[in-house]
């Protein structure tokens, strides 16, 4: 049945009820009859229910206020809107064009008309995009009809539907035409929309759009509190308003908003497999570490025989790691780092590999390129991918010179590796986040086909930070705690006492590498030196570690609680020196290389033999010779050592145990 306008309606079902009661314990639910259609708008796909009596009445139709955020009133649409529904009673279109946007929640209600109109008008109409719905919770009434209960995203809820007339399975098929709804393992009454498993942090990034500062300042514990970055970006900003209430909600409700997001991350110590309880060690004194200047041309260039050969892999990694590189080097430097170039291979066999790898990119970037409008219209994760990176593209380092201006041609590369990444990962396909990590490495390389290629072998060791289910950022920190504990077990209860023992603050460090804590130029130095693999696996936690020693002392001493640690672990960005950083977890790390007791947990997650392994040979290392480049080196001789790959390349060391360890 065509419906008048654009849409199409694809399943419609009278006798759909809500039930409504007056929140009175002894009265009646009231019940509310209406229409549900699905309707087929070439762009989208819309799920409408409304009641019988305003079904042809736009002047009931749920709308977002504008101030209202993403957060929808669930108010009747204004007079002077109305008009728009008059112009077109029978028309579909009226009513979506309405719609700022499409996630609802039922806002308290003082004057109590929350459900039915004394003149028999009713607020309860509503409708949503397809795209925002999350899961589908069904069940049985006792007479013998089904409901079912929409959850959209941020885990908005819709009042039940009731079918006294059935037909909910022809709903459901409908709705399986456009969504891929799988059963959930928790619970086989609930559908999970799983088409959205690799969008799992959309908006995870976001900046503060549709008044998410508003809706903290309102009630910043309940707003939004699933996503992890826009929390510790703009939390503090909100708790900073004139309104004192906003600041006396406890902080463990808060923290139970945090842990919510990550499932599964409260773990008992006692009942959970593979925990090793941390005591107290005495790690010995910790050495003192000095940073060398950044490998120059020259000492690359020595290190190298006649047919490009380097000539000592392991010494090079080691001068990166202590000092960097020189900005002329990384181009070049950075694809030996991720693996794009072979250490062992020479210049002949480097030019082999690049035409090879433009070949495979181009093929791949043509899949995408030749999808014609309406092949996109009916391929809705294309759509989702394109949008997704379109808006992340317009706004990932804009300040930088390399990607300021309009229609700038770094925004064109980096749409288009984006996009071209889609193709060579579809089921990981777009998530936020990702063109903070490619925007680095586009500047470096300043070429499409070689800042793809390193950007996603950089994805191989960050795959798991990105997908639905979060297990790589969960293992990440509770492995950050175990090594926290080691090293203060004091700074560790006191953070458990302020609801803060989970370590949330640290979730946007962990997921996009510190790219939004330090300067532009910081990041690339900071990344270099990690992608050594050195000197141990898991580097990048004692890089916390040595971040969060340094903050200990304030944190403690003006006893600062939940909302204080945020605030304060939030405004260290971009006010950290990276080489002063690096030294400290170079330390910490040495610290525990040569400590004989450490624990086999802190063992597996640095990567390291046991505990009764040989020790480096001095605090501050030895020195070795490359090609005549004489530099100071710490010996690492109880450090595992990568496997090597069938490429002559190591494998990644950034993968996770799969034992959970003990925090």
């Amino acid at each position: 049945m065509a419906a008048p306008g654009s849409g199409k309606v694809v399943y419609e079902q009278e006798g759909v009820f809500i039930h409504s009661s007056s929140g009175n314990s002894d009265d009646q639910d009231c019940l509310l009859s209406g229409i549900l259609r699905v309707i087929d708008k070439d762009t989208e796909v819309i799920v409408d229910w409304r009641s019988l009596d305003d079904s042809l009445d736009s002047s009931n139709i749920l709308y977002a206020r504008k101030d209202s955020s993403s957060v929808v009133e669930w108010a009747q649409t204004p007079k002077e809107k109305t008009s728009r529904g008059t112009e077109h009673p029978n028309s579909y279109e009226a009513e979506w064009d309405m719609v700022n946007t499409v996630s609802f929640k039922k806002k308290p209600q003082s004057n109590g008309d929350a459900t039915v109109h004394t003149n028999g008008e009713n607020k309860w109409s509503f409708l949503f995009s397809l795209a925002d719905l999350k899961s589908i919770k069904q069940n049985k009434e006792g007479m013998g009809w089904s409901y079912l209960v929409f959850c959209l995203k941020d885990d908005v809820v819709l009042p039940a539907l009731h079918f006294h007339h059935g037909n909910t399975a022809l709903l459901i098929h409908t709705l399986r035409k456009y969504v891929v709804l799988c059963e959930s393992p928790q619970d086989k009454r609930i559908l999970v929309n799983c088409q959205s498993i690799s969008q799992s942090f959309e908006n995870l990034l976001d900046e503060p759009t549709y008044g998410l500062l508003e809706k903290l300042k309102t009630d910043p514990y309940t707003a939004t509190m699933g996503r992890f970055s826009k929390v510790t970006n703009y939390i503090i900003d909100s708790l900073r308003g004139s309104d004192p209430a906003t600041q006396q909600r406890p902080p463990s409700e808060m923290a139970d908003f945090f842990s919510d997001a990550i499932p599964g991350l409260k773990i008992n110590q006692q009942e959970e497999p593979g925990f090793e309880v941390i005591t107290r060690i005495d790690l010995g004194k910790r050495p003192e570490v000095n940073r060398r200047q950044p490998v120059s041309v020259e000492e690359w260039t020595k290190n190298m025989d006649s047919e490009g050969r380097i000539l000592n892999a392991d010494s090079m990694k080691h001068m990166i790691f202590r000092g960097g590189l020189c900005h002329a080097l990384r181009k070049e430097v950075w694809k030996f780092l991720l693996g794009y170039y072979p250490w062992h291979s020479t210049r002949e066999e480097r030019t082999i590999v690049q035409k090879r790898k433009i070949d495979e990119y181009f093929r791949m970037k043509l899949q995408w390129k030749s999808v014609s409008e309406e092949q996109e219209k009916r391929n809705y994760r294309l759509r989702d991918y394109r949008s997704l990176i379109e808006k992340d593209v317009n706004r990932t380092d804009r300040t930088n010179k390399f990607y300021e201006g309009q229609d700038n041609p770094g925004l064109i590369l980096l749409h288009d590796i984006l996009m071209t990444y889609c193709m060579y990962d579809f089921d990981l396909g777009y998530v936020q986040g990702m063109s903070d990590l490619l925007s680095p490495i586009l500047y470096v390389m300043e070429n499409e086909v070689d800042a793809f290629w390193c950007f996603a072998l950089y994805m191989d060791q960050m795959h798991q930070n990105f997908e639905e289910q979060m297990q790589g950022m969960k293992t990440q920190l509770i492995h950050l705690s175990t090594l926290l504990r080691l090293l203060d077990s004091g700074f560790c209860s006191y953070l458990e006492s302020q609801d803060s023992g989970y370590l949330y603050f640290c979730f946007r460090w962990l997921l996009i590498r510190f790219k939004r804590e330090f300067s532009f130029q910081d990041i690339l130095r900071l990344w270099e030196v990690m992608w050594t693999d050195l000197p141990c696996q898991n580097f990048h936690l004692l890089i916390c570690c040595a971040i969060l020693e340094s903050e200990k002392k304030q944190i403690m001493e003006k006893h600062y609680g939940f909302n204080e640690i945020l605030k304060h672990i939030n405004e260290l960005s971009m006010k950290m020196d990276v080489e002063d950083v690096l030294c400290k977890a170079e330390a910490v790390s040495m610290q525990m290389i040569n400590c004989k007791e450490l624990p086999q947990a802190v063992c597996e997650i640095l990567g390291l033999e046991n505990s009764a392994a040989t020790t480096p040979d001095s605090d501050t290392g030895e020195d070795e010779t490359a090609g005549g480049i004489s530099h100071s080196a710490p010996a690492y001789s109880n450090i595992s050592k990568p496997v090597a790959a069938a490429n002559g390349t190591s494998e990644s060391i950034e993968q996770v145990t799969p034992t959970v360890l003990a925090d």
